[in-house]
């Protein structure tokens, strides 16, 4: 996805020809704070992914993976890191993962 995950949003949100005030409503939220959403000027929360996939019938696993993917691409844009950040997040990711298998 090449867009920001308010920006994706947004899309899915013309393309089943929802207003901003419709979609809010199914998220419990006011429609100021999704176009926020929708606008990069604010956050979307997390607590909300599975609503979000219930209104389009998304798959929550690959909605997570378009939300934790944009979260860290921000992070890693605003802190100016370089593309070995992400390998090294990689081998972390693995060590996490084999010292939780060896706990278990």
């Amino acid at each position: 996805m090449r867009e920001t995950f308010g920006e994706y949003i947004k899309r899915l949100r013309t393309e089943n020809c929802l207003t901003l005030t419709q979609l809010a409503a199914k998220l419990d939220l006011d429609s100021a704070n999704l176009s926020k959403i929708e606008n990069n000027k604010r956050e979307f929360d997390q607590k909300r992914l599975i609503l979000l996939a219930e209104v389009f019938n998304l798959d929550i696993l690959k909605l997570r993976t378009e939300y934790f993917s944009d979260l860290i691409a921000k992070k890693i844009y605003e802190n100016n890191c370089d593309e070995q950040t992400l390998a090294l997040a990689e081998e972390k990711i693995a060590y996490l993962k084999s010292k939780k298998s060896t706990l278990s």
